[in-house]
């Protein structure tokens, strides 16, 4: 299984959306794909049409188990989606309570870790989805993935929540046995819009070692896609976010491609 993180301090930035994408795409290419919901809010949930409320089993469950994990208890999260080849484990709002509830937990930071190493060969890939603060929910997500996507929207607030993304991976990779592989993404991206224009300039000039050279466009039919709960792929399979993310998701596996025969030959 490769596990990717879908991550970014700053809210509205592209997160779901590009989790929902690429997961679909995968999905569509044969890959088993698994999708994690962390972020208490449950956009990746609600995208499927589950109820937050009414849940009873969840990404909070899992943080709720102790001792020597059952990999069929931790298989009882996963939730269908309309999508051949993708599964959801979705988020309910208590996820928000985490911290104050299990503070002090021992392995409190690997409960996901934990818990996929108990599906790690149901799945091909598995995409986690964040909320856009720090706390125990992105640690565990940070500390799970073997690749981080920073989505970061076109603009210049935007710029500055990275700046801080870019500290807590400086701060991960501080405890980690090897850094962190991480991609910004330029999202939202409108060509006629000044702003869009010198925000994701000033991306390229000032993140140029890991900033995909290409970006994902404004494009209304990802919001169409999210009404009828369906990845874009699955919706406009011709629309251009898709054509993007599609581009960005070649790149990415070509690249954990070369990293993996490059650990296999040392």
């Amino acid at each position: 299984m490769r596990v990717w993180s879908i991550a970014n301090q700053k809210g509205g930035v592209g997160k779901t959306t590009t989790t929902v994408s690429v997961g679909g795409l995968l999905a569509e290419q044969g890959y088993k794909v698994l999708l994690i919901d962390l972020d208490p809010h449950g956009s990746l949930t609600s995208y499927f049409r589950y109820d937050l409320d009414n849940l009873t089993k969840s990404s909070y469950n899992l943080f709720l188990m102790t001792g020597e994990l059952d990999p069929n208890e931790v298989r009882s999260l996963v939730h269908d989606t309309s999508v051949d080849n993708l599964k959801l484990i979705p988020a309910t709002t208590a996820l928000a309570t985490i911290e104050r509830q299990l503070h002090g937990q021992e392995g409190l930071g690997l409960k996901v870790s934990r818990g996929l190493a108990q599906l790690w060969d149901d799945y091909d890939f598995a995409l986690i989805d964040t909320p856009p603060v720090l706390g125990i929910l992105m640690i565990n997500a940070l500390a799970a993935c073997e690749q981080l996507l920073v989505p970061v929207q076109t603009e210049h607030l935007a710029i500055k929540g990275l700046e801080r993304m870019l500290r807590t991976i400086a701060m991960v990779n501080r405890s980690r046995k090897s850094e962190l592989p991480y991609t910004i993404i330029p999202t939202m991206y409108d060509r006629r819009t000044q702003a869009s224009v010198s925000s994701l300039r000033a991306m390229r000039n000032n993140f140029s070692d890991h900033i995909w050279p290409s970006m994902v466009p404004v494009d209304t039919r990802f919001r169409d896609a999210s009404k009828a709960g369906l990845p874009a792929s699955k919706y406009d399979p011709e629309g251009r976010g898709v054509h993007a993310y599609a581009a960005l998701l070649k790149l990415l596996v070509a690249e954990q491609e070369q990293k993996e025969c490059e650990k296999a030959l040392e």
